[in-house]
């Protein structure tokens, strides 16, 4: 099934743009809703009316009464959680710092689209929503509390894992850790966006990250013996969960059963919640004391600033997937992704590119910012530890010559 953007809203005070962008949806047939509206005024009452309801909104810049960066101030005081797309021509500098204002205002802007609109830069965007919106446009059914318990009583949370390659060397940099629920009956795979959630909200989040920690130390000595001492393992905690002070004592236990040192691992920490109490600050800072490194996780779509990724302790940024699909055409990804080298180039720290899935999007990335690591479906998808194994040992002889060429699709 095509992935759709339920709702758009689209504002613009010439009605000749208005019209052009809803022959561009309606073609596109990726919409089931598309509204239109000739004032910013006009557009705010219908997003106060339901929060929720738009999933993208494309907004010019300059209109009269209320203007576009206004628009965004106010949709950042509504907590607006869906894409904005900018229609307007825009310098580098403009595209920096409206980026920079957005994210602010706690808002998600992704892109601009230049007049005359064309297709292919709307069909781009919407594929960059699709994958922003990832969670909340799936259809899957969440599965049930009770499932989930069972799922942890009858040990099926398993780790899965993806590679982070560093481009320049095609050496394996670090092995991220994912979470499946592998039914124990027929071998069947859950994946996370049908329990992650539930598993917050029933608080069975910490239950499920420390069994995959407990899986992956345990599977991480053979990785080492393969790849070297040099590779690391990854693991995804929440800002919620940083408010537990015995977190770090609970990873330390855990890497000591298996014999393990704290720079082995990586911590990514998700940027979609921003980094606010006491609490978590202290558990950030005594995981780095103790030599975790520590990643942002997503960067670029959530609430994390630029002054404050320079005053917190982390080691390295994972550019969100937004920014990196069609990178190699998209001047506001270009924009946005050079500005992040630039700010990893001057406080050192290593820089991933998350959602790696063309041969151009590496092409540009391998051209242009060869100090990156990457990550993405075009080398390898989530795999079983097994699976990750014989993948490894592929790479390990073929590397060079795939990633100077056409990696395989998986």
């Amino acid at each position: 099934m095509k992935p759709r953007v339920p709702n758009i809203l689209v504002i613009d005070d010439s009605r000749a743009i208005l019209i052009i962008m809803e022959a561009i949806l309606c073609e596109l047939d990726m919409s089931d809703t598309i509204t239109t509206c000739l004032t910013a005024g006009e557009a705010l009452e219908k997003v106060t009316a339901d929060i929720n309801y738009y999933d993208a909104i494309f907004t010019d810049l300059n209109m009269p009464e209320m203007d576009g960066m206004e628009l965004i101030r106010h949709l950042g005081e509504l907590h607006y959680q869906g894409a904005i797309i900018i229609i307007s021509e825009m310098d580098p500098k403009v595209i920096s710092l409206a980026a920079s204002i957005a994210k602010q205002h706690n808002v998600h802007l992704i892109g601009n689209l230049s007049k005359p609109v064309q297709l292919n830069q709307v069909n781009a965007l919407l594929n960059k929503i699709v994958s922003l919106n990832s969670h909340t446009l799936h259809k899957e059914p969440i599965i049930s509390k009770q499932a989930l318990i069972q799922a942890l009583l009858d040990d099926e949370i398993t780790p899965f894992y993806q590679p982070k390659i560093c481009i320049a060397s095609c050496t394996i940099k670090s092995a991220e850790i994912l979470a499946r629920i592998v039914s124990s009956e027929d071998g069947s795979i859950i994946l996370p966006n049908r329990f992650i959630a539930l598993a917050e909200q029933h608080e069975l989040i910490d239950q499920i990250t420390f069994t995959l920690f407990e899986k992956a130390t345990s599977d991480f000595k053979y990785i080492q013996e393969l790849l070297g001492n040099d590779i690391k393992l990854a693991l995804n905690l929440s800002p919620t969960q940083l408010d537990n002070l015995d977190c770090p004592n609970k990873l330390l236990l855990i890497l000591e059963l298996n014999q393990i040192k704290p720079s082995d691992i990586i911590i990514e920490i998700t940027e979609q919640n921003a980094l606010a109490s006491l609490a978590q600050l202290e558990t950030l800072n005594r995981l780095r004391m103790h030599g975790f490194g520590l990643s942002l996780d997503d960067f670029g779509i959530g609430f994390t600033n630029m002054s404050q990724l320079k005053n917190l302790p982390f080691t390295e940024i994972k550019i969100d997937r937004t920014f990196i699909s069609h990178i190699d055409t998209d001047q506001f990804s270009q924009v946005v992704v050079s500005s992040l080298i630039d700010i990893s180039n001057q406080e050192h720290l290593e820089l991933v590119a998350e959602g790696v899935e063309r041969p151009e999007e590496l092409a540009y990335l391998k051209n242009y910012h060869t100090k990156l690591a990457i990550q993405g479906f075009l080398f390898s998808q989530p795999k079983s530890n097994h699976d990750f194994i014989d993948w490894a040992k592929y790479w390990l002889k073929t590397s060079s010559t795939i990633i100077n060429n056409k990696p395989p699709y998986e």
